[in-house]
């Protein structure tokens, strides 16, 4: 029995084949790259935009849980906020039970730490916070901690029940006798090479309930 073996041009043509695969896949490979990496910079900072809201979100939900709040109570309000080198200012202030993993005591961390939110031109979005323990509580500036240096905006949207609707104020509302008003919603703005993202963190009523597990 004659056995039949490929012969010179059919070895050539099956290489010639596969050399021509092979082209096609590494320049669809290379092209996918080079989309892919084109929009790292995008893809990053959207990332950073969902990271920063879930951390003020969990900040929010957590300050509004027992034991951190008690019924009835107001956890997340505004309140004046001595900072460094500038006076005070009315800063949307929580209070955590705990000094948090983002937050770097000179010494041993205390308990009932007071959070404010502070948004600098250029610099971008600060917690100011200090604990209601400390000795020099009254006298000293809050300590701070950048949490995003790409935020540039922070608003505040404020729900009009009388007629139903949303109202956003890019300066905290006051009442009649002129006292700063918490508002119910957050609103952050991003800005990175020219690109805005805009994110809302709710700001939670007091629930009875179990402490968050967070």
């Amino acid at each position: 029995m004659r056995t039949r073996a490929f012969t010179l041009i059919e070895v050539v043509l099956s290489v010639a084949l596969v050399g021509l695969v092979m082209v096609g896949l590494n320049t669809f490979i290379f092209s996918m790259g080079e989309l892919w990496g084109r929009n790292t910079d995008v893809r990053l900072f959207d990332q950073h935009v969902r990271a920063v809201t879930r951390f003020l979100q969990r900040e929010m939900v957590q300050s509004t849980l027992p034991p951190s709040a008690a019924p009835n109570s107001t956890p997340v309000g505004v309140q004046p906020v001595s900072t460094q080198g500038a006076g005070q200012e009315n800063l949307v202030t929580y209070m955590r039970l705990n000094g948090g993993r983002i937050l770097s005591w000179p010494g041993a961390p205390l308990p009932e730490v007071l959070c404010s939110l502070q948004v600098r031109r250029d610099k971008g979005l600060f917690m100011l916070w200090h604990s209601d323990l400390e000795n020099h509580f009254n006298d000293d500036p809050a300590r701070e901690t950048l949490v995003s240096p790409l935020v540039t905006g922070l608003a505040y949207d404020y729900f009009d029940t009388d007629f139903n609707k949303w109202t956003t104020e890019t300066a905290l509302k006051t009442d009649s006798s002129g006292n700063p008003l918490a508002p119910q919603r957050l609103r952050v703005t991003f800005t990175y090479a020219g690109i805005t993202r805009e994110a809302f963190v709710s700001v939670p009523a007091v629930k009875r309930g179990l402490p968050n597990p967070w």
